[in-house]
């Protein structure tokens, strides 16, 4: 099966790339979002590599590259009351929501801004770029992953 290309965003003050290269890997929890859900479950699998993407950060962009490490499996957070992504429409037998592993992260020499990823014509067709765009979890092509990558200085 052909290895997929994605962007995930994280905030970078609740968790950044530096948070992962120290933790090594993590759980994307909390995705709540059913588009972005069904890209974990349905399309997502170990080896797809990502573009880790600081969002609400000035400036916002790319800082480095992971990979998916396991597949989708239930998100805990929804099962647990005290926690903000709680969901009273989980069952332990019927998950609601989903999350991959996320790990093997490697930080860019250069941080690439989105300003920097709208300079780029050959990149004007990501979803990233386009007006309204919110989505957590976003396909990418593998040419424009290519570029990003090489952009980054990796």
């Amino acid at each position: 099966m052909a290895k997929k290309h994605w962007l995930m965003k994280s905030e970078p003050d609740v968790y950044s790339l530096d948070h992962l290269l120290k933790d090594k890997t993590t759980w994307w929890e909390g995705v709540r979002n059913y588009q972005a859900r069904n890209f974990m479950m349905k399309e997502m699998s170990v080896g797809d590599e990502v573009l880790f993407y600081h969002s609400n950060a000035e400036p916002p962009g790319v800082a480095g590259l992971a990979q998916i490490t396991r597949a989708a499996e239930p998100d805990a957070l929804q099962f647990q009351k005290s926690s903000e992504y709680f969901d009273p429409k989980a069952k332990k037998d019927q998950p609601v929501w989903y999350c991959v592993q996320v790990g093997g992260a490697k930080k860019f020499k250069n941080f690439i801004s989105l300003e920097d990823l709208r300079r780029h014509k050959d990149l004007q067709d990501m979803l990233v770029l386009k007006r309204g765009q919110r989505l957590s979890i976003q396909p990418v092509t593998k040419k424009d992953f290519d570029l990003i990558k090489k952009l980054g200085g990796l």
